[in-house]
């Protein structure tokens, strides 16, 4: 019998963060041998003569790489809201009735709830 082909990439998780013409995706994958990456996709609607595609660029990120990154991301925008920008109040930036219903999680068992709402503290 032959393999499904895409079960060697399995979506866990998902949710994404729709941010003015640009979409943000944030995946959590398995791999063929039950091992977990993230995916971060940025997707931008583009317009044309004829119509409208989307530019997507995309970033694989694994779990060797989970703490360095959000590190790094971490640093980086404290760093902006700390020191280039102190003035400025990001809470009024913040829209939680846009993000009610974007929350999509992929229903499969031992998956659990994500912890990003709970790790990602910046300020």
């Amino acid at each position: 019998m032959e393999e499904n082909k895409t079960s060697g990439r399995d979506e866990i998780y998902s949710t994404k963060v729709k941010a003015g013409k640009r979409t943000y995706f944030f995946d959590v994958k398995s791999t063929r041998s039950n091992d977990y990456y993230l995916t971060i996709t940025e997707s931008k609607k583009r317009f044309k003569e004829d119509g409208f595609s989307y530019e997507k660029h995309k970033i694989f990120l694994y779990k060797e790489d989970f703490n360095k990154f959000l590190e790094a991301l971490t640093n980086t925008v404290n760093h902006v809201k700390q020191e280039l920008m102190p003035d400025v109040d990001f809470t009024q930036f913040d829209h939680p009735h846009e993000h009610e219903h974007e929350h999509e999680e992929t229903a499969t068992a031992g998956a659990k709830p994500s912890s990003l709402d709970t790790d990602l503290k910046w300020d």
